[in-house]
């Protein structure tokens, strides 16, 4: 057991040149959110839901860092500084490295049930502060996230993925009157020929219609107004 501490809080050193020694990452919160989460993931798998939840308030009162005790997470994760979360579905492999500010986030499953709605990150995968890794997507090995990048597909093992790729969606009716959508994500809209395209692209064509069609209105109601006739009768 004691070897296995060591090696980890080593692996740590390896990573974070600040630390002078091993007792020093003893009291990284990242170090003590992977230890309380191994306790609330040792009792989630058996199926003791409440005791984990408590563990996991826990942890992020004492850490903040939001590790779900569902997350599979492999060996020597070195979360460095803390705000970061974690999702449910989230799988980790080995010697990941996440900076702060991180989140590995859900998306909205089409049929209304949870299943894996989180990232699935390989091993050795170093993932840069303020990054949104989102949905259940596949983070190849070696692979490096740049910080704030916002990464929505999956990334080819050894790639290094940065920026962002927000873009404003327009939300069908439908969706609008639900009372909540889970995680804020919509469905993208189709055109006419059944062809997936970013909702804002079809409101700049429907706009461009409706603009010729008011132009042509104004230029009819033009051409049918009598002239007004000046001065006065005799």
């Amino acid at each position: 057991m004691f070897d296995r501490l060591k090696g980890y809080l080593d692996s740590v050193k390896a990573r974070d040149p600040s630390p002078r020694s091993r007792w020093e990452i003893l009291f990284y919160p990242g170090v003590w959110a992977l230890g309380l989460h191994r306790v609330a993931h040792w009792l989630y798998e058996a199926k003791l839901y409440f005791l984990a939840r408590f563990v996991n308030h826990f942890s992020r009162f004492l850490t903040a860092i939001d590790i779900h005790p569902g997350a599979e997470i492999g060996k020597n994760f070195f979360i460095d500084h803390g705000f970061t979360v974690v999702g449910e579905t989230a799988q980790i492999g080995d010697n990941v490295t996440i900076y702060q500010n991180v989140t590995l986030g859900g998306t909205n499953p089409t049929n209304g049930v949870g299943g894996k709605r989180h990232p699935t990150i390989g091993d050795n995968v170093i993932i840069g502060s303020g990054a949104q890794i989102i949905g259940p997507i596949t983070l190849g090995e070696r692979a490096r996230v740049g910080a704030n990048a916002v990464v929505v597909e999956d990334v080819p093992a050894g790639a290094t993925m940065v920026g962002f790729k927000a873009r404003s969606t327009l939300i069908p009716a439908e969706e609008w009157m639900r009372e909540f959508i889970p995680y804020g994500i919509t469905p993208e809209c189709e055109d006419a020929e059944g062809n997936r395209i970013d909702c804002i692209e079809k409101l700049e064509v429907e706009l461009k219609v409706l603009k010729a069609e008011i132009e042509a209105l104004k230029a009819e109601h033009e051409l049918n107004v009598p002239p007004q006739r000046s001065g006065t009768d005799d």
